[in-house]
């Protein structure tokens, strides 16, 4: 898959599957943005080894200006934005339980970061992609919203929301040639997957891989390719669409 002359912003990049993008994406020629509260500077070594190129970025998603000043780094840097991946979200650290029993600072927190963060993240680089004549978003949904799952409403309903934007941005976009997809993965094998389940990680995981048709649980690698083809110009003509990344779960 050929990415070059490309510039593109990951959120969420210090670690796990941002790291992950931002470090496949680089390799495919890709000049890379890796944005997170936390350092990235691990994650440019990663961009770099893989023989390609990226800068860091301090980012808190849910300020617009902190989303402005990601793209004003793209932008200083490479001189034009061409995609975006909304990897940041809330998730390990939320506390699950039944629904009348979750956080109300939870909730909140998790609308903040995993929708509003992708409104503030869109709203920030979508001007450079129509100044530079198009582009690709990718936003992470993910199987919890199209399978329901229980018992973490929070981040179930947050991640519904973003494939409902999905679909909304598309249509508003098209006409500036700009696409907005989604990829839907299951449980990923990450530090953040670890600290969601806690001592349960080991059952769960199991649990997710045997209702999978391909039983093997996902690592970060597995959904770089998706993510690389979305970027690409062989997906000039695909939008609105959320593509499930979950070994055949959820077939809708």
């Amino acid at each position: 898959m050929d990415l070059s002359g490309k510039v593109i912003c990951v959120t969420g990049a210090a670690r796990g599957i941002g790291q992950a993008y931002v470090t496949a994406l680089a390799g495919f020629g890709a000049r890379m943005v890796a944005a997170d509260l936390s350092d990235c500077s691990a994650t440019v070594d990663l961009a770099a080894a893989a023989g390609g190129k990226a800068i860091a970025a301090g980012l808190d998603v849910t300020q617009m200006d902190s989303c402005k000043a990601m793209a004003d780094a793209a932008m200083q840097a490479y001189g034009r934005i061409d995609g975006l991946i909304n990897n940041a979200a809330l998730y390990g650290t939320l506390k699950g339980g039944r629904f009348d029993t979750l956080l109300e600072s939870d909730w909140d927190a998790a609308m903040a970061v995993n929708v509003k963060g992708i409104w503030n993240a869109c709203k920030a680089v979508v001007p450079h992609m129509k100044a530079a004549g198009g582009g690709s978003i990718i936003n992470i949904s993910s199987l919890a919203a199209s399978y329901g799952t229980p018992y973490v409403l929070h981040y179930t309903t947050s991640k519904a929301a973003v494939t409902g934007l999905t679909r909304g941005l598309a249509r508003e976009l098209g006409r500036d040639r700009i696409r907005v997809n989604a990829i839907a993965p299951s449980a990923v094998l990450t530090d953040a997957t670890q600290d969601f389940f806690a001592d349960k990680a080991d059952q769960a995981l199991e649990t997710i891989r045997r209702m999978q048709s391909i039983q093997s649980n996902l690592r970060p690698d597995d959904l770089t390719g998706t993510a690389a083809w979305l970027m690409s110009e062989a997906s000039l003509l695909v939008t609105g669409q959320t593509l499930a990344v979950d070994g055949g779960t959820y077939m809708g």
